[in-house]
């Protein structure tokens, strides 16, 4: 072999070298600190957009199955857990099926007792203080309305957030009681009228299902506007929402 095709090959050797060094870290980033989502649908509106893209902190309460590409079954619960805070934007495998995610405020930690009576959230016995805080519209074509009333939330932390109450009566906004099982998480969307939560369908989450904390907004496209569709991003690019942090 001539030194000339020596020194190719080294220099393509050395080519893929990095190629692989950067897809494993890619995958070290992504398994173990920062995962990227697309909000896909309305439930955590206004606080999060259909088109918003979002980091997600897999750190915030440490690993389980689920924080690994594939959810390989090879341990259970979680190590370096961390308790996550009432009030946190948490993404979590749907529990009655793993394989999907979802986004959801946490407002019940274990032990809470968890009821809405008459579009007021109860926590413990006692009514979490809301105020109006204006109104909303969204840009999403299916949309919960114009005009929507929005409620600012405070929890007893001292964490406030804002919510959406588009109807008065609503199925989820007159609830039993629920008191939150050990090991457990209830949890709810910000959009209140349109969120299948543990009001719901989606029940207590197991800490086991937690995958991480809504961190930061990295990206976001207004009026159903796909990734693809670069030519649209100039004139729908939600330019206010990028890097904003998620409260």
């Amino acid at each position: 072999m001539t030194e000339r095709a020596e020194k190719k090959q080294s220099a393509l050797w050395e080519n893929i070298k990095v190629v692989i060094q950067a897809l494993l870290l890619a995958t070290v980033i992504r398994t173990v600190l920062f995962q990227p989502f697309t909000i896909p649908s309305g439930s955590m509106m206004p606080t999060l957009l259909v088109g918003d893209y979002i980091f997600v902190n897999k750190f915030a309460y440490g690993f389980s199955k689920y924080s690994l590409p594939f959810s390989p079954n090879l341990f259970s619960g979680r190590i370096f857990a961390s308790e996550p805070k009432r009030g946190d934007v948490v993404v979590f495998r749907f529990p009655p099926n793993p394989e999907v995610d979802y986004i959801k405020r946490l407002i019940g930690l274990p032990g809470d007792r968890i009821q809405v009576i008459n579009d007021v959230l109860y926590l413990n016995g006692k009514p979490v203080p809301r105020e109006p805080d204006g109104t909303f519209t969204s840009d999403y074509h299916l949309d919960p309305g114009a005009d929507v009333p929005v409620f600012r939330e405070q929890l007893p932390s001292g964490r406030n957030y804002d919510t959406l109450d588009q109807s008065t009566d609503s199925r989820g906004d007159n609830t039993r009681e629920f008191i939150v099982p050990p090991d457990h998480y209830f949890m709810m969307g910000d959009n209140r009228d349109n969120s299948l939560d543990s009001r719901f369908d989606v029940g207590f989450v197991p800490a086991e299902n937690l995958v991480g904390r809504a961190s930061l907004i990295f990206f976001s496209l207004g009026n159903d506007t796909s990734f693809r569709e670069i030519w649209k991003w100039p004139s729908n690019m939600r330019w206010d929402r990028i890097f904003k942090s998620v409260d």
